[in-house]
């Protein structure tokens, strides 16, 4: 049986106060959150799951994570970063990936692992968990104020 875990970014601006949070499914506990006073949305939807997988990292249940961020799901789904490696770290356009000091931790804690899949929901589509993680995360990103 897999552990389920929501993961959620917000931000009030980008850059701006931004928020992370992230939850077990079906019951929403334990879950996690965090705030920084100027970020960007990206580096909050790492950081959800960044600290999902440390929180997790000692349990020997295969992993999902659920985001509505299709810049992680679609990361480790087309594995964007493995080309981001085999070119010193530079996207399909040649320039410098963007949060690799997130992106690297994250990279090295899912390959830990083999047993660690992502999947992409709709984000404000109603889905209890989602929704749950994204109040989280607002909540976490007003208090960075």
């Amino acid at each position: 049986m897999s552990i389920v875990i929501y993961t959620d970014g917000a931000c009030s601006g980008n850059p701006g106060p931004g928020g992370w949070a992230w939850a077990v499914a079906p019951t929403g506990e334990p879950c996690g959150f965090g705030s920084e006073p100027k970020t960007t949305n990206q580096r909050m939807e790492l950081l959800a799951v960044i600290n999902a997988l440390r929180t997790y990292s000692d349990f020997h249940e295969p992993i999902e994570i659920v985001s509505d961020s299709t810049y992680v799901v679609h990361c480790f789904r087309d594995k964007w970063w493995m080309g981001w490696q085999r070119r010193g770290w530079k996207n399909s356009q040649r320039q410098l990936v963007a949060n690799r000091d997130l992106w690297e931790p994250l990279i090295e804690l899912v390959n830990s692992r083999d047993d660690v899949s992502f999947r992409w929901v709709k984000a404000h589509d109603g889905e209890p968990m989602n929704e749950l993680v994204d109040q989280l995360a607002v909540a976490a990103s007003l208090r960075a104020n």
